[in-house]
């Protein structure tokens, strides 16, 4: 992630229901960090309007897809938080990303559903377990430590000294 924000790329996180709700806080730290540099990223679920338009004018399953072919290219970075792995507008997103040649990292609960079996998915953390609220504590603090690792490589490959917290 750290090389992909160096070549200038942009991080986008999308879920359905409670994991947009935690891509919206993943999407948050890294652009508005509590400490370490700040970084380009959306939650695609951010702007009702867009989200609204599409779902009507070509189907909820294009959701997030359509909004990878309008603002991503190569160097970005495609997030897609989800409880159990198989939701279809995810799983569209995640392979038009994958066709884009966006680095494709997911985050999954139970047993991690078609996310953690999909050729388009890079990196896919599953947290296995049967609670949601599991799921998504555990999500939450695998998407800080990420955000760490990604600002301390920045850091590191900067020169700087010290560490985000």
């Amino acid at each position: 992630m750290a090389d992909r924000f160096t070549a200038g790329g942009r991080l986008y996180a999308f879920g359905n229901g409670g994991s947009s709700t935690d891509a919206a806080t993943f999407a948050g730290l890294f652009a508005q960090p509590p400490t370490g540099r700040p970084l380009p990223a959306l939650n695609l679920a951010a702007d009702q309007a867009v989200v609204t338009a599409l779902g009507n004018d070509v189907g909820f399953d294009l959701v997030f897809s359509r909004q990878i072919i309008a603002h991503a290219g190569g160097r970005d970075i495609a997030v897609a938080f989800s409880t159990s792995g198989n939701s279809a507008d995810l799983l569209t997103a995640l392979r038009e990303a994958s066709g884009r040649s966006l680095l494709t990292i997911g985050f999954a609960g139970y047993t991690g559903g078609e996310m953690a079996e999909s050729d388009a998915v890079d990196y896919c953390f599953v947290v296995n377990s049967q609670s949601i609220h599991r799921i998504q504590e555990s999500q939450a603090l695998l998407g800080y430590h990420l955000w760490l690792h990604t600002q301390r490589c920045l850091r590191a490959a900067s020169g700087g000294t010290g560490d985000a917290r």
